[in-house]
């Protein structure tokens, strides 16, 4: 049987998804920021900045839900063939990369529920420094990898991702 020749559309569903929250969590952290400063100062939090706090641990619980559901899929599912035209030790640095994004996908959210959740300070810590450090770098190298598979490599890497 050949190999398939695009992600499935729930496959690509989920990726972009994600790929929106996750942005938008990185991008927005203001509510909780803000949540955060007022508890650490002993002031109370005013409804809309529970309310704004709520919407980016919303967002980050559904990144990890999502993400449980997305590697449900994705063991469950065929994947195309990883393409040919590049040398092989690209395909190591994919996959430790793609490795790499899936644990700070996970570590992310959940250090982000003990912070908010449970109070842990330390993981609050992890949560807005390191981890989302870590993070912005692995995106960034995710796109730019994506990014030379198209134009440099002229693979169907970013097609098989996007349109099928």
């Amino acid at each position: 049987m050949p190999a398939r020749s695009a992600y499935s559309i729930p496959q690509r569903l989920l990726h972009w998804l994600m790929a929106l929250l996750i942005f938008f969590n990185l991008l927005f952290p203001d509510g909780m920021n803000a949540w955060k400063h007022l508890i650490r100062n002993g002031q109370t939090p005013s409804p809309a900045d529970i309310a704004s706090a709520n919407i980016h641990a919303y967002v980050g619980i559904a990144v990890l839900l999502l993400a449980i559901i997305r590697l449900a899929v994705r063991f469950s599912s065929d994947t195309p063939e990883r393409p040919n035209c590049q040398p092989a030790f690209l395909h190591h640095i994919a996959r430790v990369t793609h490795v790499l994004l899936y644990a700070l996908i996970f570590a992310m959210p959940l250090s982000g529920i003990a912070t908010y959740y449970l109070g842990i300070d330390a993981a609050g810590f992890a949560h807005g420094g390191p981890i989302k450090m870590l993070l912005w770098i692995v995106v960034v190298l995710h796109i730019f990898g994506a990014l030379v598979q198209h134009f440099y490599f002229r693979s169907d890497v970013l097609r098989r991702m996007t349109i099928g």
